[in-house]
């Protein structure tokens, strides 16, 4: 169970654990989960309906804290600028710090805070997307709370998913992380102009990457150098 929100949803390889008050609070609290799940899906399945109306490609980004998915926006949004309207809702569980960096770079946002809580949920997307009234045609970005594992396993009613990961990091992180590299389409590989000064193989990680999802596509790019960023940018095209 996540220790920050006690989400714990749970998958066809998962065990039960049934706690010390015995099978009785462990059924009725897989039972809560069930239904909390299901309320989710069906708000994201709303979501993806509304988003399909609005011809509105919703991508949701996730990564652990510092992996540079703000950096990362905000070199995007400068890219498109005058091409097509962009828009992101920020998740962090304090401070509005990222939506004043988004907002910077020439996008709208919407900041959620989400306190204890490790991950967004379809419902806060559906409230923060009433706020953002965007435009027919435009790109939605949901840039998740900082979280390997929460965030895979939450639908938002979005087009896809992103996972970002830094060079720092660690090459393994796929392998360490299953759920969220399987949930994905793609991985960017991002400060690969760190990659001089540390010690990370991409051609490790995108093999990890791709015996855990063998459709998942891997751009290596720098948010600070630009340096693989017509990769990422092309990627974002075809998905209009």
């Amino acid at each position: 169970m996540c220790t920050d929100c006690g989400c714990h949803p749970h998958h066809p390889d998962d065990t039960p654990h049934t706690g010390d008050p015995g099978d009785g609070y462990a059924s009725r609290r897989l039972l809560v989960e069930a239904a909390a799940t299901a309320a989710n899906d069906e708000t994201a399945r709303h979501n993806r309906e509304a988003f399909r109306r609005q011809r509105l490609t919703a991508l949701n980004l996730m990564s652990s804290p510092g992996a540079g998915k703000t950096s990362i926006l905000e070199r995007t949004i400068r890219h498109l600028a005058g091409r097509r309207p962009v828009y992101v809702i920020e998740g962090d569980q304090q401070t509005r710090n990222d939506a004043e960096r988004i907002e910077r770079a020439g996008a709208t946002a919407v900041q959620i805070n989400t306190g204890s809580g490790c991950h967004l949920e379809a419902g806060m997307v559906a409230r923060a997307v009433e706020r953002l009234d965007p435009l027919p045609g435009g790109l939605l970005f949901i840039e998740n709370v900082g979280n390997l594992v929460c965030p895979a396993m939450f639908d938002l009613g979005e087009q896809a998913k992103v996972v970002i990961i830094s060079v720092t990091e660690g090459d393994d992180k796929p392998e360490k992380y299953p759920y969220m590299f399987r949930a994905a389409r793609l991985c960017l590989i991002n400060k690969t102009d760190l990659l001089p000064y540390v010690d990370f193989d991409p051609g490790r990680c995108r093999q990890l990457a791709r015996a855990v999802n063998p459709h998942i596509t891997c751009i290596e790019l720098s948010a600070r150098t630009g340096e693989g960023f017509d990769a990422w940018l092309q990627w974002l095209s075809g998905l209009a």
